[in-house]
């Protein structure tokens, strides 16, 4: 039983963060472009590119938590993700979701660390294929390799302006929330 709840829980946030990542990417919403735009408002270089980035990273992550494939890899990218959307999409606006804050990329970072902690269970491809790794030295490299990577992102792309809109940092096409 215990594994059935550890589907339910990597399915819908790995799921979720798979619909972060097709929003970036979608030409409906007017794909990277756009969405580039929108990263070049909040502050990064190269925006488009970036786009791209986190609309592949969130898929990939998001595919790999909610299947349990390659979980600590896949938790790697949510939580780096999740950071760069904390730390510049969010923070401005507090911890609330509804006041455009940090706190879905907070609880999707949480719950990607927890689940490269405890491992991803036996309905996974990771059991099912033998490569299964858990506990708290790989969470913890997880957790790094996705800090990591987001902090050298941020270091390498990100320069916000004195100027910015703080408006720019909440939408993406038609409404869609960043992050």
């Amino acid at each position: 039983m215990f594994d059935v709840g550890l589907v339910l829980v990597r399915a819908p946030v790995g799921a979720l963060l798979v619909g972060h990542g097709v929003q970036k990417l979608s030409r409906r919403l007017g794909g990277p472009v756009r969405t580039g735009e929108a990263f070049e408002a909040m502050g990064y270089r190269r925006g488009p590119a970036m786009a791209v980035l986190a609309g592949v990273t969130e898929i990939a992550a998001g595919v790999g938590l909610a299947a349990g494939a390659a979980t600590p890899l896949a938790a790697a990218g949510a939580v780096g993700v999740m950071t760069n959307a904390a730390a510049t999409a969010h923070r401005h606006r507090g911890l609330w979701a509804d006041n455009g804050g940090f706190e879905y990329p907070l609880v999707v970072a949480t719950v990607a660390s927890g689940i490269a902690i405890h491992g991803p269970g036996a309905v996974s491809v990771d059991a099912a294929s033998g490569l299964e790794r858990s506990g708290l030295g790989w969470g913890g490299a997880s957790m790094s390799m996705g800090l990591g990577g987001a902090l050298a992102l941020l270091a390498a792309a990100y320069r916000p302006s004195d100027t910015r809109d703080p408006d720019a940092d909440q939408t993406v096409g038609n409404g869609v929330a960043h992050g």
